[in-house]
């Protein structure tokens, strides 16, 4: 470095020197594309996959952002933007062409399927982009070179937020939330598809037609084809077969139907997919349960609030305005924000903070004359001189103190 950048108070960034090996070892490209389409499958075809993420989704994007004040120690990549206009793009309108319920929710269903987010600020707008069309080129001295949209659209890295899901083998891509349970829906499917094609058949199992005589092949497909159009339930038809010639029919398989309903193995699969996504399978149980106000209040603490950190944490470094999430409207937090009154009133009350300071921990409007830390009694002094400190004594004082 020379001494006019040191004069200038310029300094120079140091490179992480393992980003070179990282960068080979992940590949120039890293994109998700071929990943993510059994994910999706599973969203789209299985009633309890649906129904988990739409229900994280639907719980989490309600829950509103409290802009605060900026970030002292960190550097954001946009600096010009004030307190009210980052409000406004997080809580109300992102971009003029989308509400701001239906963006977040396009950004938890990439979060929950793709295990990212990416997102396009163009200087004043929020856009989304589909996490399964955005590729990453990975640079070997400052980690992301740029983000591409669809192999045609360039996005530079001060561009985008990008929002991962935890990762053990990628600092680029996160991973799916429904990765772990990959296998099981995939034989929660199979079970689906079975029983589907069973009763397509016709409930119906293997036949074998028997006849003493020798047929020609030109007999044999037209019977086995007069069968199909009798006994397909797709055709409607529902004659019996009348068989000559001595033609019998014979049953290959004894079919337990009780067997083919599945129904414990379905709900034990279902069972780990929900705890895989993050959602106590007793919230999916209709009916009046004592626990589930509990499971109701560790589903938001261990499932939808670390959710919404990630993404808060990612804009505040992007933006530089600290990020709160607002739970005062969530019922089954309400004993969370009790605990956390008491909590503040008992350091209001000991003199560690003043009521002010309080109010404004819990999202509370500041009062007048609230400023001021309270001394608590027992530290206050003497009812004669306060300032010597101790507890005030009792009774009428004595005639020494008198003179």
């Amino acid at each position: 470095m020379a001494w006019y950048d040191r004069f200038l108070g310029r300094t120079e960034e140091k490179q992480n020197p393992a980003q070179y090996v990282i960068s080979r070892d992940e590949g120039l490209t890293i994109d998700s594309r071929e990943n993510v389409l059994n994910y999706r499958n599973a969203y789209e075809t299985l009633e309890i996959v649906n129904r988990a993420v739409n229900m994280i989704v639907d719980d989490a994007a309600e829950i509103p952002f409290d802009v605060g004040e900026k970030i002292q120690g960190i550097t954001p990549i946009k600096k010009d933007l004030r307190r009210t206009r980052v409000d406004l793009l997080m809580n109300k309108e992102p971009n003029p062409f989308q509400d701001i319920s239906t963006f977040k929710r396009n950004l938890l269903v990439d979060f929950m399927i793709d295990g990212n987010i990416f997102v396009y600020f163009d200087g004043a707008h929020l856009y989304h982009l589909p996490a399964d069309h955005v590729t990453i080129y990975s640079d070997d001295k400052q980690y992301v070179e740029k983000y591409t949209y669809d192999h045609s659209i360039d996005y530079s890295p001060s561009e985008i937020i990008h929002i991962k899901e935890n990762s053990f083998n990628s600092i680029y891509r996160g991973v799916p939330r429904l990765k772990p349970a990959l296998r099981t829906m995939q034989l929660l499917s199979s079970m689906r598809k079975f029983q589907d094609n069973f009763f397509k058949n016709g409930a119906i199992p293997g036949l074998v037609l028997k006849s003493p005589n020798t047929l020609s092949e030109k007999i044999k497909e037209r019977m086995l084809q007069a069968w199909v159009a009798r006994y397909n339930p797709q055709s409607g038809g529902r004659r019996p077969l009348f068989l000559d010639g001595g033609l019998e029919v014979e049953d290959l398989t004894e079919i337990n139907f009780k067997e083919l309903d599945f129904q414990e193995g379905i709900a034990s699969n279902e069972k780990i997919i929900l705890k895989a996504i993050g959602v106590p399978p007793i919230l999916m149980d209709s009916g009046n349960n004592a626990n589930l106000r509990p499971n109701h209040r560790l589903y938001y603490l261990e499932t939808i609030l670390p959710i919404i950190n990630k993404i808060a944490y990612a804009f505040e470094r992007y933006f530089g305005f600290k990020l709160d999430e607002d739970v005062t409207g969530i019922p089954a937090l309400q004993p969370e924000l009790r605990d956390q009154a008491a909590y503040y009133a008992t350091l209001v009350n000991t003199g560690i903070m003043t009521p002010n300071e309080a109010r404004e921990a819990l999202r509370l409007e500041q009062i007048e004359g609230f400023d001021t830390p309270r001394i608590p009694a027992n530290i206050a002094g003497s009812a004669s001189n306060p300032e010597e400190g101790g507890r005030p004594q009792e009774g009428p004082p004595s005639e020494e103190e008198e003179l």
